[in-house]
This record gives structure tokens, C-alpha cells and sequence, in this order.
């Protein structure tokens, strides 16, 4: 549950209605309900931001996986298919069989940086922050003066 900030402006009041106490405690009560609010919409993006984030690192983690548990079986396979190719040159059915797994790895780490990429700022939090301060800082300066 997100605190809520009234939305329909503050009756007025005739000057010297309430009393600098509760002027105070007004003011208090509603920066307080502004920065709960900032905070809640500041978490639920972060949060949106983490599991995006955590999609992108499984690209990463199946494209580990692959590189890992396939070199036995498959380099060997595949090696072994290329020699009969080359039976005099044992060596190059293993150098493309390990280019093929090496350009495997590479698509799928490729794939998780594409969905990491998209991770981006929490922006509306950021700019609703902004305008917090702005509306705080006309706020002060629009106060009377008690200098005489």
C-alpha cells in the first residue's frame, strides 16, 4: 500500500487561523507521505530493473553451461567425424570442433548482454524526486519574510 498524497488542493485558511505548531506539523506530515511515496515507487522500479537484470544473467549462466558440459562429449564426436575427413590430420577435426563450441558461447553470452543492456534507471522515480524539491524549494522562497 502506497501512501497517498491528496490530489485536491488544502482548504484555505484565514490568516492567523492555525497556529505555527500545527502549520508545522501539517508540513511534516505530507514531506512525510512524499518521501514514503518516492520510496515505494523507487522500490517497485528497482525491483523491475533486479528481475530484468536476472533474465539476462541466465543467457549467461546456459551459455556457461554449454561451454562446460559439452566440450567432452561433443568435442570428442565431432572431432572423431572430422578425422575421417582428414585421417592424416588428426589435429585440425579438433581445432574446428573447438572453433564451433567457442562461437556457441559466444551467441549465447552475446544474448545475455542484449537482455542486460536493457536495465535502465529508475527514471519516473527520479523525476518525481525532481519535482519534489522544485515544489519544496518554491515553497521556501514563496514564504513570507519574518525578517523586518
Amino acid at each position: 500500500m502506497v501512501p497517498s498524497i491528496p490530489l485536491n488542493a488544502e482548504p484555505v485558511r484565514a490568516t492567523g487561523d492555525a497556529s505555527v505548531g500545527s502549520l508545522v506539523k501539517e508540513v511534516t506530515t505530507h514531506v512525510s507521505t512524499l518521501v514514503r511515496a518516492e520510496v515505494e515507487l523507487a522500490k517497485q522500479e528497482v525491483t523491475a530493473e533486479v528481475k530484468k537484470g536476472v533474465q539476462g544473467s541466465i543467457f549467461f549462466v546456459v551459455a556457461a553451461v554449454i561451454a562446460l558440459f559439452s566440450l567432452f562429449y561433443f568435442f570428442f564426436a565431432v572431432a572423431e567425424a572430422f578425422n575421417l575427413i582428414w585421417p592424416s590430420q588428426q589435429w585440425a577435426g579438433y581445432a574446428v570442433t573447438f572453433a564451433i563450441m567457442l562461437i556457441t558461447a559466444g551467441i549465447a553470452g552475446f544474448l545475455g548482454y542484449l537482455k542486460v543492456r536493457k536495465i535502465r534507471a529508475p527514471e519516473r522515480t527520479i523525476e518525481t524526486a525532481r519535482e519534489s524539491v522544485e515544489a519544496l524549494r518554491r515553497g521556501r522562497s514563496d514564504a513570507p519574510s519574518t525578517t523586518s
